[in-house]
């Protein structure tokens, strides 16, 4: 499928403007972890941008969430890969990440929060003020950003990256997109 055609499929299923920015966020950082890996840069960007396809009818219910969205993501004829990668990211199935593309989106998922989370707290609430090392002061602070699940992030370490390299990558990403973001 086309990025086009699934950004289409994604907004005609969520209503929440912040959950497609939020989409648009995870797969711009996975697009540029695909590129950092030499992966398929548009399969990674896809699994990305539609990780979450079924947030508005299993937001209440974990055990539903990302089983119902491979489910559509099947129907749809969306690869393999990404279906799994999806189905993955929701820890709570105990779903065993194999891939680099699974272990990716498990760690991205979180990530953008945690920097949208940093640009938000500032005065201008803008992406092009954050920094690595404001990213990795706030981390540590449970207070801050408390959805953004700080042990899901760390596995980051599993794709072969420090936090500080995975930050560097998300933040770069997610500053290229800063205007769709609307930070």
């Amino acid at each position: 499928m086309e990025r086009a055609q699934a950004f289409v499929e994604l907004t005609g299923r969520l209503t929440n403007k912040n959950l497609i920015k939020h989409s648009l966020a995870v797969e711009a950082i996975m697009r540029d972890l695909a590129a950092y890996f030499k992966e398929n840069e548009d399969k990674w960007g896809l699994a990305g941008l539609l990780h979450d396809i079924d947030y508005d009818k299993t937001a209440s219910d974990p055990a539903k969430h990302s089983i119902i969205g491979a489910d559509i993501l099947e129907t749809l004829g969306i690869n393999d890969e990404i279906v799994y990668a999806v189905k993955a990211h929701n820890d709570y199935h105990g779903i065993e990440r194999k891939r680099k593309i699974d272990k990716a989106l498990f760690c991205a998922d979180p990530v953008s929060g945690l920097i949208t989370a940093a640009a938000l707290i500032l005065p201008s609430k803008k992406l092009e003020e954050v920094t690595v090392e404001f990213i990795m002061k706030r981390f540590n602070e449970k207070g801050f950003a408390r959805g953004a699940n700080r042990e899901h992030i760390a596995k980051c370490d599993e794709l072969g990256l420090s936090l500080e390299e995975f930050l560097e990558i998300s933040l770069r990403a997610m500053k290229r997109i800063s205007d769709d973001l609307g930070l």
